[in-house]
């Protein structure tokens, strides 16, 4: 499965759709929500993997909690909530509350639900990048070209892919021309992660200038 597939597919929708009944949120912000959130934690632990304990304790975590099988089931999203916000909290440390800020005006969800609606698909992500792992026989070693792999796979993918309905809502979503100058919101996302993902980028700032870069501008 691609994340292109993981956003558009039955799993992102179930998700969505618990999401949408637990927090009354509109179903479509969380499916853009879900479109930025997915590649904007696949590039912080690509970035985190490159060290080597790091490494190591993605890969421990991975095989213990998140075999995958919450893409079958998304109701653990909601049951391992909590357990989302640990996950953010460690991946996103200090920039955490800036970065939820930032989605909360963008997808117009509201400050106090942005935490809440990120932690139910964090737990789905990590289920993502865990069955993705197993599938491709990866070890601690391999992590970070599989998290390239997954976002260079889904890149080609949505530029290839014009008429993806996930780009009207998006596109809807996020406002005309904050992801870009392109017809494809989803590509200009996953490009911008790219860019920032790269380690002979000298500007790379963080997350913080990622956010600003899909969203145009800090």
């Amino acid at each position: 499965m691609s994340l292109i597939d993981l956003l558009t597919g039955n799993t992102g929708n179930q998700v969505a759709e618990r999401a949408e009944n637990k927090f009354g949120i509109g179903r479509n912000q969380i499916i853009a929500l879900l479109a930025v959130a997915a590649p904007l934690i696949i590039s912080y632990l690509r970035k985190k993997s490159q060290d080597t304990h790091e490494a190591e304790s993605l890969n421990a975590a991975l095989d213990k909690d998140h075999d995958g099988s919450i893409l079958n089931d998304v109701s653990q999203a909601e049951a391992r909530q909590s357990e989302g916000n640990s996950i953010l909290t460690h991946i996103f440390g200090g920039e955490k509350g800036n970065i939820e800020n930032q989605l909360s005006q963008k997808t117009g969800i509201s400050i106090d639900k942005i935490g809440p609606v990120l932690s139910m698909l964090a737990p789905v992500i990590m289920g993502y990048i865990g069955r993705e792992k197993q599938q491709n026989n990866v070890g601690a070693g391999g992590l970070g070209s599989l998290l390239d792999g997954i976002l260079g796979n889904a890149s080609s993918q949505a530029q290839n892919q014009q008429s993806n309905p996930l780009n009207d809502i998006i596109g809807n979503v996020l406002g005309s021309g904050n992801t870009g100058t392109s017809s494809n919101p989803l590509s200009d996302i996953l490009g911008n992660v790219l860019r920032n993902n790269d380690p002979k980028k000298k500007d790379n700032d963080g997350l913080g200038g990622l956010l600003g870069n899909i969203f145009g501008g800090k």
